[in-house]
């Protein structure tokens, strides 16, 4: 079995050093020696198959299985090594049969209901609240930061991330603020500490849900600031402004129509909105097999051009738009890291073949940001073209004017019980 993909492996590798060792003990080697050496042992017979048929899915569950280990290099040297080749390669005929069906069915997997919307979000931000202190920052920032400087550590670009989408924003004190997808509500509370404005958060995590609102109760902005265990679906009020933070690559393109359409029913006509999401720079696709199955279930990275039909169709006008390239790359390095540092924890929490998926989880997303076009988007929509200046100075002034603020407040804590 192992012949396919030694085949196969011959024909991707031309750059690097990867060494395989068959389930017979010998080795294989790959590239042309280059760069950091990465290597694996075949230690289940049938794996090699699988991955040839189909490694999108089965490499990240022989990796999770222990059916391949590790004997050169980590995780993320070795799909670093992988991905590399593959850059500016077509994918194989296999990997190619397999994700055109993932595209053609993605409709029905992405179909995303009020219900089956919080099953599949519960899968993934209802999991043990100290696995995400393991290696997020302190405000449990779950989605890219933005990094001023490359020396920045994480939570100072945690924070720059939301004071650049408060500027964006350009909140004026005592604005109703919608927060879609609100998480553990760091943004929310910013926006309400920061920029006086009176927020609602909604969530479908009811361990989101619980502690946001314990950090708003610590903090006694209970008043100004609302975090409701809601579907956004279910609003019916009118907002100035709305803000959607990493929660859209879980609305499903069949939604698409239905949330636009939502925002602007919700938004006063004076009203702006703006949308953070994960972006693929080369147009519509299909979620990963292996990701939609153990991380994201319903999930969808959208492409630029999947997303702006239907912001126009639904009558608004789209008033910027900016790229963040490498800045999700930047903050799951940071991630993987902590999360290294903390893996016997994180076993202690759950078992060797959970730390295992979670580091498969963190360095393919990684290596995904810097070799297979992935990057962000920050889109920002109005029903009405007048209603922000001329040109993009005042979110540099706004971003600043921010920054005298928040530089002075005390951190956001992760943990309501400290």
């Amino acid at each position: 079995m192992f012949a396919a993909l030694n085949r196969a492996l011959k024909k991707l590798v031309l750059t690097g050093h990867l060494t395989v060792t068959d389930a017979n003990g010998r080795k294989h080697v790959y590239g042309d020696g280059s760069g950091k050496p990465a290597g694996f042992k075949i230690i289940n017979r049938k794996a090699p198959l699988k991955i040839v048929l189909d490694p999108d899915r089965f490499f990240g569950e022989a990796y999770m299985d222990g059916d391949i280990e590790l004997t050169e290099g980590t995780i993320y040297d070795l799909l670093e090594l992988l991905l590399k080749n593959v850059e500016h390669r077509p994918a194989p005929g296999a990997s190619k049969f397999f994700n055109n069906i993932r595209i053609a069915m993605k409709r029905l997997d992405q179909y995303n209901p009020v219900g089956k919307a919080k099953a599949n979000v519960a899968h993934h931000y209802d999991l043990s609240g100290a696995l995400y202190d393991l290696f997020l920052d302190r405000d449990r920032q779950y989605s890219c930061a933005y990094f001023e400087a490359p020396d920045a550590s994480l939570e100072d670009a945690q924070l720059a991330k939301k004071r650049h989408l408060a500027a964006k924003l350009n909140i004026k004190p005592g604005m109703k603020v919608l927060d879609i997808g609100s998480g553990w509500g760091g943004l929310g509370l910013y926006l309400a500490e920061t920029c006086g404005a009176k927020v609602t958060g909604v969530t479908l995590s009811e361990e989101q849900h619980k502690m946001s609102i314990e950090r708003a109760r610590q903090r006694s902005v209970s008043n100004t600031v609302d975090f409701r265990l809601l579907d956004y679906r279910h609003l019916d009020e009118p907002f100035d402004r709305i803000v959607s933070v990493g929660m859209f690559e879980h609305v499903g393109v069949g939604h698409y129509r239905e949330f636009f359409q939502k925002c602007r029913a919700l938004l006063k006509d004076d009203g702006i909105a703006v949308l953070h999401s994960i972006n693929r720079s080369d147009g519509p696709g299909a979620t990963s097999a292996w990701t939609k199955k153990y991380i994201f279930p319903g999930g969808y990275i959208p492409a630029l051009s999947e997303v702006l039909p239907h912001i126009e169709k639904s009558g608004l006008y789209v008033t910027d738009i900016e790229i963040l390239r490498l800045h999700y790359a930047q903050t799951l390095r940071e991630w993987g890291k902590r999360f290294a540092a903390n893996r016997h924890r994180a076993k202690a929490i759950y078992d060797e073949r959970f730390c295992r998926m979670w580091e498969f989880y963190l360095a393919g997303a990684e290596t995904a940001f810097r070799y297979s076009g992935l990057n962000n988007f920050q889109i920002q929509f109005a029903r009405n073209q007048h209603v922000l200046p001329l040109t993009r100075n005042y979110m540099i002034t706004e971003e600043e004017r921010l920054r005298t603020i928040d530089s002075k407040s005390p951190r956001l804590k992760s943990v309501p019980a400290e």
